[in-house]
């Protein structure tokens, strides 16, 4: 019978153990989401950290290991990133061959990059120089940009998905909807007013002569993607600026995940950091794989909703921007968006094949990505047959 109550009294214990375990865990998130929300208030974002002379990552931005470290970082792998010339686009002989360059691309890496695309350097230029000066003024002139509010075409803030992710990225981002409705001159930041609206016009040239080029890699007529798919109808710009860090093997400029858009162009500095995920035919084996900076060169990938549209046969890869002590990074990343958000996303089958998505819309695609963040998971798999 004196066993009853030492039974009774480890029951209590147990009990008494698991309710401190909740509490602790508890008061662990309230502190957390205390540290989120006393970062966000400050408006000055990662940039302001550095300004103060961080010389430790906060707690805030620290990346579980196994996120870090989820595959091994090969210099040298046979998916080297192809760089491919659109100078021959004009004879039947060129547009063939990049025609089936950016097939073979898009069918494997995901990722390609372009020269001789037709932005002049100098908008290249003009761009990077400044969304730089723009994120490196006094806290006080950016401020008023500083939102979490998706109705303004113009947000600058650090972290679209703060309050949701297992960790904050080690980056500020200024945010611009493009199209189809620009933003009035006077919503965009004073130091990269004048060049916004002409690099991205420069931008969606590009954009039609890519979607041209991947609708006949599908095999369909040329202006397929851009007319009937609506793939050129919006365009987002988000311009990151990514501080040098004091602790990089702590944290991410970019967590992997791939992207909510048709395609992706991509403008980079020289500074370095994105990387790729590529597997091998087997699908095995997955490596992180560096997109090197090539002078003059945009970066192009194929995003969810293409890979969706093609059925597969256009693979969206995940990616990510490693967090470096050299810096800052700065880069423009323009999505090819449908502007329609209950605009139907539907397999393009090939005869005799079988859809491997049901049909979606671009606002459930989009929610599902809000909802979770960069969280390393493809909105993809809540729509998969």
């Amino acid at each position: 019978h004196r066993s009853l109550p030492h039974t009774h009294a480890q029951t209590e214990f147990k009990g008494s153990t698991h309710c401190r375990s909740q509490l602790q865990s508890s008061m662990a998130s309230d502190h957390r989401l205390g540290a989120l929300k006393a970062f966000d208030d400050t408006k000055a974002g990662v940039k302001g950290l550095v300004d103060a002379g961080a010389t430790v990552v906060p707690l805030i931005f620290h990346h579980a290991p196994e996120s870090l470290n989820d595959a091994p970082h090969h210099h040298d792998h046979q998916f080297a990133i192809p760089v491919i010339d659109l100078a021959g686009l004009a004879t039947p002989s060129g547009r063939a061959s990049a025609v089936g360059a950016v097939k073979a691309a898009a069918e494997t890496v995901g990722f390609f990059q372009v020269v001789n695309h037709g932005v002049p350097e100098a908008a290249m230029s003009a761009m990077l120089a400044g969304l730089r000066n723009f994120i490196e003024e006094p806290v006080e002139a950016k401020a008023p940009y500083y939102t979490r509010d998706h109705g303004r075409r113009v947000r600058y803030q650090s972290n679209f998905d703060l309050f949701q992710s297992p960790a904050a990225n080690w980056r500020d981002t200024l945010f611009m909807d493009m199209a189809p409705e620009p933003p009035a001159p006077e919503e965009i930041p004073p130091a990269c007013r004048a060049v916004v609206p002409e690099f991205a016009g420069l931008v969606q040239r590009l954009g039609s002569t890519l979607l041209g080029l991947l609708s006949e890699a599908l095999g369909l007529r040329r202006g397929h993607l851009e007319e009937d798919a609506a793939c050129l109808e919006g365009l987002s710009l988000a311009c990151h600026y990514y501080p040098t860090c004091p602790e990089p093997h702590l944290t991410l400029g970019t967590t992997k995940h791939s992207d909510p858009s048709f395609i992706t162009v991509l403008l980079q500095d020289a500074v370095g950091g994105l990387q790729v995920l590529v597997v091998d035919d087997d699908k095995q084996n997955p490596a992180w794989v560096d997109v090197p900076a090539v002078a003059g060169a945009l970066v192009v990938n194929v995003g969810d909703y293409l890979q969706l549209l093609s059925n597969d046969r256009f693979k969206s890869v995940e990616h990510r921007v490693v967090a470096k002590s050299a810096g800052p990074r700065v880069s423009v990343a323009c999505f090819f968006r449908t502007d329609g958000s209950t605009r139907v996303l539907a397999p393009i089958v090939a005869d005799g094949g079988n859809a491997r998505y049901r049909n979606t819309t671009v606002d459930e695609m989009v929610r599902h990505y809000r909802a979770k963040g960069l969280d390393g998971v493809s909105s993809l798999q809540y729509v998969r047959i």
